[in-house]
């Protein structure tokens, strides 16, 4: 079911949001060559505890068939594309790296995700980051009200497509509140004028994520990590974001 919040409600939202964008700005800050995976993990358990939440990734399961999620943060390099667990691996100069954060304030949760580079990468990298930035912001624009959710998902994939980078319509976004994964669905690509009517007090965690090569991915034995079948590399960003009555609030914006 389909729940819509009200603006006191999208406020709280908001105050889970911006303890996501600490997270992000903290562990961005500290993902330097040489610093292990596991590390990131711990500086953002150390932002979430002072701000009093939690993270609504630590031990999340969505099927009984995969183990608990081990972390409070996914990170994802190179061709693991999304959910790549915190590990002791030592990142190094020119890897792509992925940091998914979320966050629980009171019962309400935000979600945001920024792809960022370790060092120095190529033009390629660089290219596929600022795609798939841009068709966050192409999203993020058509979710306003009186518009359709197929609208959202043809605005992200219309940017990938464009580009000519692989776009899975699998893993996309998703209605976040009280839970981290909620109704509706949000695919990266679809068309546009079809599904679900946009109503002020929808909050949706739009996020696209693009490969370098092909759509196709495969799941690693740890059972959550994704990774791109072809070795491509891949770029994954994402807001909390509510629909109101004077366009789309980004819920997990960050500053500075």
């Amino acid at each position: 079911m389909v729940e819509l919040r009200t603006p006191g409600e999208i406020d709280a939202m908001h105050a889970a949001g911006q303890v996501v964008a600490q997270v992000l700005t903290a562990v961005r800050r500290h993902a330097v060559a040489g610093v292990r995976l596991r590390e990131l993990d711990d500086v953002a358990r150390d932002v979430l505890a002072r701000a009093g939440a939690r993270s609504p990734f630590l031990g999340y399961r969505p099927h009984r068939s995969m183990p608990p999620f081990p972390a409070v943060i996914c990170t994802s390099v190179n061709d693991v594309a999304l959910h790549g667990i915190p590990t002791d691996r030592r990142l190094v100069d020119g890897d792509l790296l992925s940091i998914d954060a979320g966050a629980d304030l009171d019962g309400w949760v935000g979600d945001s995700a920024v792809t960022v580079p370790i060092g120095t990468v190529g033009p390629a990298d660089a290219a596929l980051v600022a795609t798939t930035e841009r068709a966050l912001r192409a999203g993020i624009g058509a979710a306003v009200p009186g518009g359709r959710l197929g609208d959202v998902s043809a605005a992200i994939g219309a940017v990938g497509r464009a580009a000519g980078y692989g776009v899975n319509t699998e893993h996309g976004g998703h209605g976040v509140g009280r839970t981290m994964h909620e109704a509706p669905y949000l695919p990266n690509d679809g068309r546009a004028g079809r599904g679900l009517r946009l109503r002020p007090g929808l909050v949706l965690a739009i996020e696209p994520w693009f490969t370098a090569g092909g759509d196709d991915y495969r799941i690693d034995g740890d059972g959550w990590s994704i990774r791109t079948v072809d070795g491509s590399r891949a770029a994954h960003v994402e807001h909390t974001v509510a629909i109101t009555d004077d366009g789309p609030r980004v819920l997990t914006a960050r500053t500075g």
